[in-house]
C-alpha cells in the first residue's frame, strides 16, 4: 500500500509543477502586454461616419473599438482585435448591430496605412466552421474602401 501511494505522489508531482508554470506564465504575459500607444480614427462618407480607437500593445497585437453609424440603417458596435502586417492593419471586427446585443457578429477587416491615415478594404469574405476570413489569393481592394480614417485626437 505504501508503495502505491509513493508512485501516486511521483506521478503528481509534474502535474502540480506543471500548474504552477502556468501561473506564472499568466502575469507575465499580462505585465509584457500592456499599452504602447493609443490612437483615436474618424471618418466619413457621404452620409455615414465611423469612429475608431486602435491600442498598440507591446506585444504587436493591436485592439480597439469600431463605431459605424449609418444614415439609413443601423449601427454597429464592437470590438477589433488583429495586428499590424507591415502597413497592413488585420483585424477581426466582433459587433452588434442596432440595440440588438444578443446576436453578436465577427467580420474580418483590412485597413492599409498610407499618409497618417488608415483605409479600409474591401475584399472577398468565406466562412469556414463558423469563422469568416478574406479569400486567399483574391487581393483587398483598397481603392473601392467606403472609409478613410483620419487621426483625431482622443477625447
Amino acid at each position: 500500500m505504501k508503495r502505491n501511494l509513493i508512485y501516486l505522489v511521483l506521478a503528481a508531482l509534474p502535474f502540480a509543477y506543471a500548474c504552477n508554470q502556468n501561473k506564472s506564465g499568466t502575469n507575465s504575459k499580462t505585465k509584457t502586454d500592456s499599452v504602447v500607444k493609443e490612437a483615436c480614427y474618424a471618418a466619413a462618407f457621404e452620409k455615414d461616419s465611423a469612429a475608431m480607437i486602435i491600442k498598440t500593445l507591446a506585444s504587436g497585437k493591436v485592439t480597439g473599438s469600431l463605431l459605424v453609424k449609418y444614415a439609413d440603417k443601423p449601427e454597429n458596435n464592437g470590438k477589433i482585435d488583429g495586428k499590424f502586417n507591415g502597413d497592413t492593419l488585420l483585424v477581426d471586427y466582433r459587433f452588434n448591430t442596432g440595440k440588438d446585443t444578443t446576436k453578436v457578429f465577427t467580420n474580418p477587416l483590412a485597413f492599409l496605412k498610407k499618409d497618417g491615415k488608415l483605409i479600409m478594404g474591401v475584399g472577398q469574405i468565406e466562412t469556414t466552421l463558423g469563422r469568416s476570413y478574406f479569400v486567399k489569393g483574391k487581393p483587398v481592394n483598397y481603392e473601392a474602401g467606403k472609409f478613410t480614417f483620419a487621426e483625431v485626437n482622443c477625447k
